[in-house]
């Protein structure tokens, strides 16, 4: 989900120093030099790059360049090329029949291990030729006044390769804007200490073992197989008795 739809998810970032005026003048130029090239025509198994935030498939800004008034606006293309595992598991078993249908009719029983590496990889790289590339676009939004960068995705992975991606393209590091962090810019380096002392709560009960030194956490499931058990047993002793 990008930034024109009704909603998305946001990971918001700052950049901790100064930008100067040669990054900036240069934005697109920069952007070209990091662009997302196409793979649907290789073997690839991923591609990632910058695109112009209006046109997926514009990787030369020819559509609109990336200034939107005060800010900067462009996006991250990731294609990747997946075979699924029970695809990979039923032509590498055709493969591996085949193989030592082969085989037998040298004379020979088995394969060895380099040769399933082989065999593996063949039948890996021939899947991959059959499939298409995955798209997926990740919108980004660099406010330059205020030197905030927001990008439309919370996806872990996708935020590293885009933090990396970012720091080798504008020669800078972003900041994610966490919870402390947003707490320090209102508060001041002196509340430091307030905002990273906190620990841990433990919010599941527990409760006391056998052994008086020794606790277990609370387990719902158990809890609720040992009721099963224990209305199984009053049942039973209910049936007896009627």
């Amino acid at each position: 989900m990008g930034f024109l739809s009704a909603s998305t998810g946001l990971t918001r970032y700052r950049l901790p120093d100064e930008v100067g005026d040669e990054v900036l003048s240069n934005v697109q130029l920069r952007l070209k030099r990091f662009a997302f090239v196409d793979i649907d025509q290789s073997m690839e198994e991923r591609s990632f790059g910058w695109v112009c935030f209006d046109d997926l498939l514009d990787a030369e800004w020819v559509t609109a360049g990336p200034e939107k008034g005060p800010y900067l606006a462009f996006s991250l293309r990731l294609d990747t090329r997946r075979v699924p595992p029970a695809v990979f598991k039923k032509h590498f078993m055709i493969a591996l029949r085949e193989r030592m249908a082969q085989l037998a009719g040298e004379g020979k029983k088995f394969l060895s291990k380099d040769q399933k590496t082989e065999l593996r990889d063949q039948v890996r790289q021939r899947l991959l030729m059959r499939s298409l590339p995955i798209p997926a676009v990740f919108d980004v939004v660099w406010s330059v006044r205020d030197n905030r960068v927001y990008l439309a995705t919370t996806n872990t992975k996708v935020r590293t390769l885009f933090e990396e991606l970012f720091a080798k393209t504008f020669e800078v590091e972003l900041e994610a804007l966490t919870p402390v962090v947003l707490g320090l810019e209102l508060l001041g380096e002196a509340a430091e200490g307030r905002l990273t002392g906190f620990e841990g709560s433990m919010f599941v009960p527990v409760r006391k073992a056998v052994a008086d030194t020794d606790r277990e956490v609370f387990d719902p499931a158990a809890l609720s197989h040992a009721n099963d058990r224990e209305g199984d047993v009053s049942n039973g002793v209910a049936g007896g008795a009627s």
